[in-house]
């Protein structure tokens, strides 16, 4: 419209829409000469005139044609008489500025005019009807809110009134983890009286007499001709403050991964070191499985360590308060340089497995310790926030077949209810939940973050399901990727580490081989700052940001968002090699 260089004389027919019909008047026989000579007389006046003047007369020359036409064209004419004096106003203080301008005001003003004039009454009630569905909205909205809040509050306060901790008991082979697990179960009168006599029995048949109270963890044959924890084992035991699941991890190296999964389910490390002479040292020399599973420990996201000293009632020892001291000076610089705070993080105590003193009850024999006994300290502990209300994530620990499909895992964020549709990742599988087991093997209706849970689902296979696979929200599915950036420390390596080196990488619950696709800056000890080119390669007590490639796809979060689904540790020939953190979880295409 702005092109035409006489765009202000023909102003006023385009602001007047509803006038059009008028002039295709002459055009139609059965209308009679004298309108027809009107418009055009008209028109040629228009020139002379000013825009203002031809639409006054415009609008008077209109209703002697619409009355002639039919009632269906008056009504729009009639209503626009008051109303299309108005638009002088607006050409007049436009006409100061350029043409274009002036065109584009007064296109929205007369446009925006007619319409405002027919639908005001509408508007009105238009307007009252949306504010009350908003009200209506708002008002259900906040119900809502506080009802899960309410029902959030109510699930923790009268379904759990006792709060949960996860607490895995690690150490060397022989330490004695599985006989203290044992005998708490038995002193919190989890395994009764006489199922105790009757393992006894059984293993003084077997002529493995001291090992009767582990045979309550222990439960597998093999484990019990060996003597050795094989899996994680798992129990249940209560006291008056709160609910507990023990996680009794292998000592054996051999069996390395099984501990790692069980770290990564846990709130509390309990690490037992036997104080019987010659014990303590072959577990914690170069090679020893108490210096791996203190940096497995930290790796796995345990915080709080309870550095427990066991057999104290042994010959080789009788509570000897100098060789607890001489354990204590020697584990201290070790579990500072882990990363451990010796003041506020680690807590050690003496304690007798076998016998019972200062498990349950503070031992009468060792007049020197004044401090609590484990399971005192245990219900006195301090604990970290749980995740209530944030997106659901339970990395699957174990899955059998029992008249379905039945997974086991920690709830590591968020709360789950009977009969909830989930997601299974990384393979994108909707799937619903039918039943909830607690520890006790009792069905509830609904588990929170902290529980250890075993979940039957529904429109699932057995096969489809592996240990590492998380499930989650389909608001908020956990990231899963090939590829990822890791900030890597290197623990032990005899050969410096190059880009396409490979290993075993556990995450969670998960286990996967991976490849170092690429080192990208190597990291000073001292500044923490980021090398600028990357370096060709890295060894042994380095840091390293590199980029890690699966063969398969991983369920991983930022060590930020979610630290126990961002940080692994990466084994190779039976040894831990590094430990890291996730930085950056990388597309497909990146």
């Amino acid at each position: 419209m702005s092109l035409n260089p006489k765009a202000s004389e023909w102003k006023p027919s385009f602001t007047a829409k509803e006038f059009v019909p008028s002039f295709g008047i002459p055009a139609q026989p059965a209308q009679s000469t004298q309108p027809a000579t009107q418009p055009a007389a008209q028109s040629s006046a228009a020139p002379a005139t000013s825009a203002p003047v031809r639409v006054l007369k415009l609008t008077e020359t209109k209703p002697a044609p619409a009355a002639a036409e039919s009632k269906v064209k008056e009504t729009p004419i009639t209503e626009e008489k008051p109303k299309v004096a108005e638009p002088p106003k607006a050409e007049v203080k436009a006409e100061v500025k350029t043409e274009v301008k002036t065109e584009v005001k007064s296109e929205v003003k007369t446009e925006s005019q007619p319409a405002a004039a027919s639908s005001k009454p509408k508007s009105a009630a238009a307007t009252k009807e949306a504010r009350q569905a908003m009200e209506k909205a708002a008002e259900k909205a906040d119900a809502v809110a506080e009802d899960l809040n309410a029902l959030d509050d109510e699930i923790v306060a009268d379904l759990y009134g006792k709060e949960h901790l996860n607490v895995v008991f690690m150490g060397h082979v022989d330490a004695g983890k599985s006989t203290m697990g044992g005998n708490i179960l038995y002193l919190t009168g989890m395994v009764d009286k006489r199922t105790m006599e009757k393992y006894e029995k059984e293993a003084k048949e077997a002529g493995r007499e001291s090992w009767y109270l582990s045979w309550a963890l222990d439960t597998g044959l093999e484990e019990r001709a060996k003597g050795k924890t094989v899996e994680c084992g798992r129990a249940y035991f209560e006291t008056d403050k709160r609910r507990y699941t023990i996680l009794d991890a292998p000592g054996h190296k051999n069996y390395v991964p099984s501990m790692i999964s069980g770290a990564s389910q846990a709130d509390v490390g309990v690490m037992v070191i036997s104080a019987r002479k010659g014990e303590f040292e072959t577990g914690f020399e170069r090679g020893g499985q108490t210096r791996e599973h203190t940096m497995l420990a930290k790796t796995s996201g345990i915080s709080k360590m309870i550095i427990v000293i066991n057999k104290m009632d042994d010959p080789t020892v009788e509570w000897d308060k100098a060789r607890y001291d001489e354990i204590v000076s020697k584990l201290t610089p070790f579990l500072k340089q882990t990363g451990f705070n010796p003041k506020t993080d680690i807590h050690y105590m003496p304690v007798s497995g076998f016998t019972g003193a200062n498990i349950k009850e503070r031992s009468k024999a060792c007049t020197w310790y004044s401090g609590p006994s484990l399971l005192e300290y245990l219900d006195d502990l301090k604990t970290s926030d749980r995740k209530l209300n944030a997106p659901l994530m339970i990395p699957i620990a174990e899955k059998y077949k029992d008249m379905g499909t039945i997974v086991v895992g920690k709830i590591e964020s968020g709360h789950i209810k009977k009969n909830q549709t989930v997601l299974l990742m990384p393979n994108k599988r909707p799937t619903e939940v039918t039943t909830i087991y607690n520890e006790t093997e009792d069905e509830v209706d609904q588990a929170v973050c902290g529980d250890n849970v075993r979940i039957r689902l529904k429109g699932v296979e057995e096969d489809e399901v592996s240990p590492g696979f998380v499930l989650c929200t389909k608001k908020k599915p956990v990231k899963t990727a090939t590829k990822f950036n890791a900030q890597l420390a290197i623990l032990e390596h005899k050969n410096i580490i190059c880009a396409g080196y490979t290993a075993v990488l556990h995450v969670h619950s998960a286990a996967e081989e991976i490849t170092l696709g690429a080192l990208l800056h190597l990291i000073d000890k001292k500044t923490g700052r980021k090398s600028k080119r990357p370096p060709q390669f890295v060894k042994q007590g380095q840091k390293v940001i590199a980029r890690i490639e699966t063969t398969a796809p991983v369920c991983v979060e930022t060590f930020e968002e979610y630290p126990q689904l961002g940080r692994f540790t990466l084994r190779d020939e039976g040894k831990t090699i590094a430990i890291g953190r996730i930085t950056k979880v990388l597309e497909a295409d990146e």
